[in-house]
């Protein structure tokens, strides 16, 4: 899952950073409004993670410029193709007006200074499953079932060993089943925004192939389909 935190405090940025490098996601960081915003620009991020006083703007209009790029003029909301990222606003001021202002535009959480940042992946992680598996604990597919808060994957409620890259690549088709999907999206989505500059996705082979592998050998059926030249489709049961 990509993350994008927008934070000017150098020290905090880099620990929270680092946390959520370990845990498994795709982080992108951004100190200033300008920063942020070129990043929102160029890329789609699964959840932003927004401090509301950053050094050249608030971050505020930044949950609008977002708002704006999810329902641009003429498009439906909830439209294929219109992202829609979580929303997360950190703030040093334990004000109400902001977080009333900032739910207000489409924020799904609030956070005040200081925080754990145990908490701040739980908070991460209950948007993930609302926006993409209806708030459920558990993601479910046919035989495939993931626990996102114990990183753990089970094929008819036997433990399945996925690698870090062969888990997010399950997450990733799982939130889009029945989407054709390119290789250079997938790419950069687990492996991060400076793939989309890549001379070659072939290695993408070998992780998909492990992935399908470990699945069906673990008793479900090929959900992976390949479209050659065009991407990959994980299918419904």
């Amino acid at each position: 899952m990509k993350i994008l935190l927008v934070e000017d405090e150098p020290t905090l940025l880099i620990a929270m950073r680092q946390f959520l490098d370990e845990e498994g996601y795709i982080v992108t960081t951004a100190a200033s409004f300008a920063t942020a915003s070129r990043a929102l620009n160029d890329y789609d991020y699964d959840c932003i993670v927004v401090d509301i006083g950053l050094p050249d703007g608030n971050g505020l209009n930044l949950i609008r410029q977002v708002k704006a790029d999810e329902n641009p003029a003429g498009a439906s909301i909830g439209a294929p193709g219109v992202s829609t990222p979580g929303l997360i606003i950190i703030s040093a001021k334990d004000s109400l007006d902001d977080k009333l202002l900032g739910l207000e535009l489409g924020s799904d959480d609030y956070l005040t200074k200081p925080f754990h940042l145990p908490e701040l992946n739980a908070r991460i992680k209950s948007v993930l499953r609302r926006r993409f598996f209806g708030g459920n604990r558990l993601i479910r597919h046919g035989d495939i079932t993931v626990d996102p808060l114990a990183h753990r994957v089970t094929v008819r409620e036997q433990p399945i060993d996925l690698t870090e890259k062969e888990y997010q690549l399950l997450l990733f088709f799982l939130a889009n089943t029945n989407r054709l999907l390119t290789k250079a999206a997938i790419a950069e989505y687990v492996w991060g925004d400076h793939m989309d500059m890549a001379d070659s996705h072939d290695f993408l082979y070998t992780h998909i192939k492990n992935l399908r592998r470990k699945l069906v050998e673990g008793g479900c059926p090929d959900y992976i389909k390949t479209r050659y030249g065009a991407g990959y489709l994980f299918t419904t049961p």
